[in-house]
C-alpha cells in the first residue's frame, strides 16, 4: 500500500467509526443523502472563495473538506448496499479513461479547443445512449446555480442548432427584455416584473456566453468590485469624519464613490 492509498484509507476508517451507532458520533450518525447536501455546496463556494484569494494554505484546508463530503456520501451508499469509494473511484477513472481518447488510446486532438468539443461529443453520445434521456436539455442538473443553469441551458440548445449566429443579436435581446421592464415598472405588477427580469437576465446569460466570459465567474468578479469599492468609499467617508446618515445619498454617490472607483 503506498503513502497515498494510505491516507485515503485512513480517512475512510475515521467516516466508518463516525457513522458507527455504536460508539461513533451522534450528529455524523443521524445524516442522510439530503441533509449533507447544503454542507456540500457551502464547501465547494469555499474552495471556490480560496482560489480565488490565492490562499493555497486555506485551499488545502477547504479541499479536504471538500472530499471528506465524497467520503461521507460513499459511507451512507456502503451502508445501504448501493456502492463504496471504491466504485466511486472506479466510476470516475473509467469516465476520465473513455474521455481522453487521445491521452490513454490513439484518437489525435490538436488542441484544448478541439478536446473540448470531443469531450462534449462523447458526452452527447453517452446521453443518446442513456435511453432516459429524450431531450437536448435533459441531464443539466435543477439544483446548480440559476446563472450556471443558463449558460448550460443555452450551450446544449445551441448544440442542435437553437442560437444566434453572433452576439450583436443577443445584445439586442437584452435590449428589448431591459425595455419590457421599464413598461413594466409603471404597472407596478411584481409578478410580471419578476417574470421579466428573469427573461432580462436569461439574456444577459446568453450574451455572456456568445462572448465567450462564464458568467458566474464575471458576477463574482463584480460582486468583488462593488465589494472592494464599498469599503473604500466607507473609509473615505471616516477620514472626512462623515457617515451615511451624515449627507445625501446623491452626495455620497458623486462623491466619495467616484472618488473610489477612481483611486483603482
Amino acid at each position: 500500500m503506498t503513502e497515498q492509498s494510505g491516507n485515503i484509507q485512513k480517512l475512510l476508517d475515521i467516516m466508518a467509526k463516525l457513522r458507527d451507532p455504536d460508539g461513533g458520533c451522534p450528529w455524523d450518525v443521524e445524516q442522510t443523502f439530503a441533509s449533507i447536501v447544503p454542507h456540500t455546496i457551502e464547501e465547494a463556494y469555499e474552495v471556490a472563495e480560496t482560489i480565488e484569494r490565492g490562499d493555497m494554505a486555506a485551499l488545502k484546508d477547504e479541499l479536504g473538506d471538500l472530499l471528506f463530503q465524497v467520503v461521507f456520501y460513499a459511507q451512507m451508499a456502503k451502508e445501504s448496499g448501493d456502492f463504496d469509494f471504491g466504485a466511486v473511484v472506479d466510476a470516475i477513472s473509467d469516465k476520465m479513461v473513455r474521455r481522453h481518447p487521445h491521452v490513454f488510446a490513439d484518437a489525435h486532438i490538436e488542441n484544448a479547443e478541439a478536446q473540448t468539443a470531443a469531450w462534449e461529443d462523447q458526452k452527447h453520445q453517452e446521453r443518446d445512449a442513456d435511453a432516459s434521456e429524450s431531450s437536448a436539455l435533459d441531464g443539466v442538473v435543477t439544483a446548480l446555480p440559476a446563472l450556471t443553469r443558463a449558460f448550460k441551458l443555452q450551450k446544449r440548445a445551441a448544440r442542435v442548432g437553437f442560437d444566434w449566429a453572433t452576439p450583436a443579436p443577443v445584445a439586442g435581446k437584452v435590449r428589448e427584455e431591459l425595455a419590457e421592464i421599464e413598461a413594466e415598472i409603471y404597472d407596478g405588477d411584481p409578478e410580471r416584473l419578476t417574470d421579466e427580469l428573469g427573461d432580462l437576465l436569461f439574456s444577459c446569460v446568453n450574451l455572456a456566453r456568445k462572448l465567450d466570459v462564464d458568467p458566474e465567474t464575471a458576477l463574482r468578479g463584480g460582486n468583488a468590485k462593488f465589494d472592494r469599492r464599498f469599503r473604500r468609499m466607507e473609509a473615505l467617508l471616516v477620514a472626512d469624519g462623515f457617515g451615511f446618515k451624515d449627507m445625501p445619498v446623491d452626495d455620497v454617490l458623486e462623491k466619495y464613490w467616484t472618488q473610489a472607483k477612481n483611486e483603482e
